[in-house]
């Protein structure tokens, strides 16, 4: 159970950055760095050093401008369902679980992240750009939940849980607005003028 909150913890990283949570876990584990990650295990630490930190900080400065934000969401929407299943099959591997236990968290964790980044896309457009207190939070609680994901599990997989509770309450209020602005549009009392 400890490893699947781990797993979730850094899952809900991955939901909200890509590169910074992956140099995160490579430096927590300092002289391995990325040993045992899978694909990244493959590459080079030089090379994967300065790909992860050329993208963490483009992550860092992008995110605080509308169009960067919209380029982010792109690349985001598209590799955080992989790098969240990555992270998560790191942290089962290294608690030691069994196959079976580390694909289920794999599967779980990917879900998790593409989820919280779906979400995070829904607010962009509605809002027409995240707000920058949102994005400084963001960049916080992805290194926080990385860390927590190795030094208390617990809290970061409770943290993880309520982001996912959030983010279902969010679809559900965007069910509502759409539906309410659709409805607003087909009914013809809108469209008839009042009577001289």
């Amino acid at each position: 159970m400890i490893e699947l909150l781990a797993a979730l913890s850094v899952a809900a990283a991955a939901g909200m950055r890509i590169a910074l949570p992956l140099l995160v876990i490579g430096l927590l584990q300092s002289e391995n760095l990325w040993n045992g990650i899978p694909l990244l295990s493959h590459i080079h630490p030089a090379v994967l050093v300065g790909v992860l930190t050329s993208w963490s900080l483009f992550e860092l400065f992008a995110s605080k401008k509308r169009l960067g934000q919209r380029i982010l969401q792109v690349v985001q929407l598209i590799l955080s369902p992989v790098v969240g299943a990555i992270m998560g099959i790191a942290v089962a591997q290294f608690a030691e679980a069994s196959i079976q236990f580390v694909w289920i968290v794999g599967i779980i964790s990917s879900l998790l992240a593409f989820v919280l980044q779906l979400v995070q896309v829904g607010w962009f457009f509605r809002l027409r750009g995240l707000p920058l207190w949102v994005v400084f939070i963001q960049d916080v609680l992805c290194v926080a939940l990385v860390i927590f994901a190795f030094d208390a599990p617990q809290q970061g997989g409770l943290i993880a849980l309520l982001l996912l509770w959030l983010a279902i309450r969010s679809s559900k209020q965007w069910q509502r607005f759409y539906k309410g602005k659709n409805s607003s549009h087909t009914n013809p009392k809108h469209h008839r003028q009042m009577p001289d």
